[in-house]
């Protein structure tokens, strides 16, 4: 279908009204949508009305275009140009309007029509009336969408309180959570210190050695000044210049604050400020176990101290306490035992062609106190029997084991049996009378005027002999078993020549056995600083051999338990001057000297020819002394 076209010409508003209502008329046949043909009609008109205005005679050029090939996106348009009479119409023309339009008017429409006004009138308000009421559904759809909006924007303002809510929420569970982490760091660091602590004062059962730890552990984390008051007895002593908290505290025994201000701490009583301190906060903490036993003064740190931290302070003190019962409890066994291991072990005698030197030292690690003992007397018929044991354990229990072990071997040598007799004894004694006690011990008898050595041992360490000419010999043959152990034994004697100038080494196994080493490493090392001895100085001072002896292997190393030392230096017997027998050394006074070697021990040497003396080093500090014969 070609595209049709018709011309107008405008002088007058009669023409300009006529001209819309036909081009009305084509908008409506050809379905034109009554907003988009009001628009299309309202700025028709409008250009009439302007080209009115200007005055002259103007031309409307209308044309109805169809739409292309069915490939296009054309749509079918009436196109509307006005301009001056004799112009030329163009689509860039100001006064150029275009309509597309769903479907084509007929083409009668373009013929001349002279409707009437009030049918045209008529026909506009009727398209007025289809726009208001579009209009107005398009209000109330603006009004339901306004409506929609305001619901839409009351739910984000009340989403974005309760995101504000939830941020302040976070926020406050994030501090929560930061201070419980704080205060899990705190209560672990707290526990920590704790243990530590509590491992440092209890690892020690010297009481003075306790207090100089205090100080060390409390200052200056947890205490400016760290004063700690122990009592003598159960009587508590005059205050002196104590803090009036302390004494309240010694003498209720509940921890006591004292400071301008209240602690408030959880299980401390409040009093005022010390008058001694006014300026500074005072914890005074009770070191009680079934009573008493004296007071820890801690300074605060900063201006107060801290709930949690007086807690473990309070704990802490409660297991110092303990530790200090435990040490003064240790202490007091441990002298009651060394005080009777100290009554056994007497002097050494002396006799014909021997000279006898003996060491003991106590364990400086834990119970001090052990088994081990040396023993040296004679028998009716004038041999000289030298014992070395060790009873198994320490305390109190070994030492009264070891005292009726040596008095019973005493009894029975009375009767002049052999080592391995006696040993066969005690076996059998140790066996019905202590069946979960067992014992070690190795036994050599001398006799005047003969070179040979009888010699027994059970589960002990083998001897040691160190010929004239410095070489040493290990007599491992196969000892028996450990006293006590619960089956029948017989032990059995062995025997080998001493030629004058030769020294026989009894020892326990404290001396060679290390943890770290095999105790066969021990007797080697041993038996070399045996051989490296002077042969002069084994001659003529057997007590500073035997101190020689042990310098080298032992030094000032602690040691887990007891180290026994028996040396056996035989002599011509020409050159000895016998003294009457049973004639013993007499014991030396006791003095608080400390020994300046750290070796505390046992001696008891005597010359063969009494050029010598008697030297004796007490254990736990005591010094030689010595007493001309």
């Amino acid at each position: 279908m070609t595209a049709a076209s018709r011309t107008w010409t405008i002088g007058s508003p009669a023409d300009a009204a006529r001209a819309r209502i036909l081009l009305a008329r084509l908008a409506t046949q050809a379905d034109v949508p009554a907003i988009e043909q009001a628009r299309f009609l309202t700025s028709l008109t409008a250009h009439l009305r302007e080209c009115l205005g200007q005055g002259g005679i103007w031309e409307l050029f209308l044309r109805i275009r169809p739409a292309s090939a069915p490939d296009t996106h054309t749509r079918r348009q009436l196109q509307v140009t006005v301009c001056p009479v004799g112009g030329r119409p163009h689509a860039s023309s100001p006064w150029h309007l275009t309509l597309a339009c769903p479907c084509l008017p007929s083409s009668d429409l373009l013929a001349p029509d002279e409707p009437g006004l009030a049918e045209a009138l008529l026909a506009a308000d009727d398209d007025t009336a289809t726009i208001l009421a579009r209009l107005d559904e398009q209000e109330e759809l603006v009004r339901f969408h306004r409506e929609e909006l305001h619901q839409t924007n009351q739910g984000v303002l009340a989403l974005h309180a309760e995101l504000d809510a939830s941020a302040i929420i976070q926020s406050k569970l994030l501090a929560a959570e930061r201070d419980a982490r704080t205060e899990a760091e705190k209560a672990r660091r707290l526990l920590t210190f704790l243990a530590d602590a509590s491992a440092e004062v209890t690892s020690s059962l010297d009481h003075e050695d306790i207090m100089r730890r205090l100080p060390e552990l409390l200052v200056p984390e947890y205490a400016r000044h760290v004063d700690v008051w122990i009592f003598d007895d159960a009587q508590i002593p005059p205050s002196g210049h104590r803090p009036a908290a302390a004494v309240t505290a010694a003498r209720t025994g509940r921890p006591q604050h004292a400071a301008a201000h209240p602690g408030d701490l959880p299980g401390v009583d409040d009093l005022p400020q010390s008058l001694l301190a006014p300026t500074q906060a005072l914890l005074c903490l009770p070191l009680s176990v079934r009573r008493t036993l004296g007071v820890l003064t801690l300074t605060a740190p900063g201006p107060r101290f801290d709930p949690d931290t007086s807690l473990m302070l309070v704990e802490l003190a409660r297991r110092i306490g303990i530790a200090l019962d435990h040490a003064r409890r240790y202490e007091q066994h441990r002298d009651t035992a060394e005080a009777l291991q100290r009554a056994q072990l007497t002097d050494l005698p002396t006799t014909n062609g021997l000279l006898l030197a003996a060491r003991y030292l106590p364990a400086t690690r834990g119970l001090n106190i052990g088994g081990d003992w040396y023993d040296a007397f004679s028998q009716p018929d004038g041999s000289l029997l030298a014992v070395i044991g060790d009873v198994t354990g320490h305390g109190l229990r070994a030492a009264i084991m070891m005292g009726q072990l040596r008095t019973a071997l005493r009894a029975y040598a009375v009767e002049g049996d052999s080592p391995a007799q006696l040993l066969t004894r005690l076996h059998q004694l140790l066996r019905h009378q202590q069946p979960e006690l067992y014992a070690t011990a190795a036994i050599a008898r001398f006799r005047p005027g003969d070179p040979t050595v009888v010699w027994a041992a059970a589960g002990h360490p083998p001897p040691l002999v160190r010929a004239p000419d410095a070489t040493v010999q290990v007599l491992d043959t196969k000892p028996g078993i450990m006293l006590g152990i619960p089956m029948p034994y017989t032990y059995t004697d062995h025997s080998m020549e001493l030629p004058p100038g030769s020294t026989l080494a009894l020892y326990t196994d404290g001396l060679v056995e290390r943890r770290a080493h095999l105790i066969d490493l021990g007797i080697g090392r041993l038996a070399r600083v045996f051989s490296s001895l002077s042969t002069t100085e084994l001659q003529q001072d057997l007590d500073e051999a035997a101190e020689s002896l042990l310098k080298p292997l032992l030094g000032d190393s602690e040691r887990d338990d007891d180290v026994c030392l028996l040396l056996c230096h035989t002599t011509l017997p020409s050159l000895a001057r016998p003294f009457p027998d049973g004639q013993t050394a007499v014991p030396c006074m006791r003095s608080s000297h400390t020994e300046p070697t750290g070796l505390s021990a046992l001696t008891s040497p005597r010359s063969v020819g009494g050029a010598h003396g008697v030297s004796v080093e007490g254990t736990r500090g005591e010094s030689g002394c010595r007493e001309d014969t």
